[in-house]
């Protein structure tokens, strides 16, 4: 996947930790296939399905530690579903790794709303952060 602005995503990703209050140490986006990322989940979360991401905090004191997974596969696909673009897609699952890191959650229903208003607001304020480079 080529990331169109890499380094204002970087910086950005960094902007929501501070926004959010949790300060980031070191925070790694593993990008990789259907397969790959079911195996995974398969290994680590005892779960038998397709996803589009996996996030692991791996934290031990002071500064979030975190390794994220994202299937490129789920990603085209949800971009067709959800009718956006792959890198509009791209980054809305680059947020939500670095939002799970933040503490927001997603597994009920209430909790995934909330995760996609979450979702929505950084995908705006990112172009704007954009605009200002």
């Amino acid at each position: 996947m080529t990331i169109p602005n890499k380094t204002a995503l970087k910086q950005f990703v960094e902007t929501i930790f501070k926004k959010e209050k949790h300060p980031l140490q070191e925070i790694r986006y593993i990008f990789c296939s259907d397969d790959y990322l079911l195996q995974i989940n398969r290994d680590h979360l005892q779960h038998d399905y397709y996803t589009d991401i996996i996030t692991f905090d791996l934290s031990e004191g002071n500064g979030t530690i975190g390794e994220v997974y994202i299937s490129l596969d789920r990603v085209k696909d949800n971009a067709k579903t959800h009718e956006t673009t792959y890198p509009t897609e791209a980054r809305r699952v680059i947020f939500h790794g670095a939002l799970h890191l933040c503490g927001y959650k997603d597994k009920s229903k209430a909790d995934a709303v909330n995760m996609r208003k979450m979702e929505d607001l950084y995908l705006k304020k990112y172009l704007v952060f954009l605009d200002k480079q």
